[in-house]
């Protein structure tokens, strides 16, 4: 399907190769549109899942007495558990969704990660998650591994959401807890994402889903920053730069504040095999030449990047039950991660460290 895998040479990308290769996620079906990146990306936005998830959601109070919330996809699920991060707006998207539901019919147990005050949160302490900080998500981690302590854990990302899991992975090298990973559309680049800025059919929407959700914790949050500047922001680099710059009691440098929530500062400590599936054409990460870093798929061994030349962002539409096809793929790079560890153990002897 002219997709291309570019990764460090590995018997795990031997493995890869063939079973993407194989999979019927890369083949036919193709959406009528393919040169309008736009359109793929919308119209993923707008499809409701089919059927409608239901969901239970659960709080975890974190050490400072925050809140995550942690909603079930609930069905016959088994094992293992699927981690869902949403995009850094904390939007779950229809597509989202739809993968949560794909995963549910193949026996994985989803659950969705929503940030301090996302996706009706409460936010119970005036601070917000940054764009790289990963401290609650290893919290939730930490949380999901004592409730299921004999099944993998597995974790996948959504757009401007993988910032949090590239940034988790990097930071916790070998002690990460998770069998593997895989992220859609991700920003590699926060700070140059966030300068280059976006076509405003894209940013101003989001940005309008950040004030709504802000402006519901005004009272709280007048207490660290200025909310007139904050709901007058213009750019979603002015909010952020705002929201967790310009803060009253710790104030710090855009330049600072990039050196520790950069996604890949950490990438060469990353100790988990993550499929990053990305399209050349995304409007919102913008030109690979300057948002994709390739040296890091050639030189290292757990970073392997699909690249195929249209599905927008985070679209990947195709025809047919699924619609869309890098669900498909996602999920069949799990089933053959599984497959290649118990390979491997066989051939070692060995039996799985939990």
């Amino acid at each position: 399907g002219h997709c291309r895998l570019l990764c460090k040479p590995s018997a795990l990308a031997q493995h890869l190769v063939r079973s993407l290769g194989r999979s019927a996620a890369l083949r036919g079906g193709r959406w009528p549109w393919p040169c309008w990146p736009q359109l793929q990306m919308l119209w993923q936005l707008l499809q409701p899942p089919e059927p409608e998830p239901v969901v239970a959601r659960e709080l975890l109070q974190l050490p400072d007495a925050g809140l995550v919330a942690l909603d079930w996809l609930v069905g016959p699920g088994g094992a293992p558990v699927l981690l869902l991060i949403p995009n850094a707006a904390g939007k779950v998207t229809g597509g989202l969704l739809q993968l949560g539901l794909r995963a549910l019919e193949r026996g994985f147990i989803p659950v969705i990660f929503n940030r301090r005050g996302h996706n009706g949160c409460p936010l119970t302490t005036p601070r917000l998650q940054p764009f790289g900080d990963p401290g609650d998500l290893r919290e939730a981690v930490t949380y999901l591994r004592c409730r299921h302590p004999s099944a993998s854990l597995l974790a996948v990302s959504e757009g401007s959401g993988s910032g949090l899991l590239l940034a988790y992975l990097g930071e916790s090298g070998s002690s990460s807890r998770l069998a593997a990973a895989a992220c859609l559309s991700p920003i590699f680049r926060g700070r140059d994402w966030f300068e280059a800025g976006m076509p405003w059919l894209y940013e101003w929407p989001l940005l309008l889903h950040l004030k709504q959700g802000l402006s519901r914790y005004a009272g709280a949050l007048a207490e660290v920053v200025d909310m007139d500047r904050l709901l007058g922001s213009r750019s979603l680099r002015e909010l952020e730069e705002t929201l967790f710059c310009r803060t009253r009691s710790r104030p710090t440098s855009w330049e600072s504040y990039w050196e520790r929530n950069e996604p890949l500062r950490d990438a060469d400590e990353a100790a988990v095999p993550v499929l990053c599936l990305c399209s050349a054409d995304d409007p919102v990460r913008g030109p690979p030449a300057r948002s994709l870093p390739r040296e890091l798929f050639r030189s290292s061994p757990y970073f392997f990047l699909l690249l195929t030349p249209h599905g927008g962002h985070c679209g990947f539409p195709r025809r047919g039950p699924g619609r869309c096809w890098a669900h498909e793929a996602v999920l069949e790079y799990f089933r053959a991660m599984a497959e290649f560890l118990r390979m491997e153990e066989r051939r070692k002897g060995m039996p799985r460290p939990r």
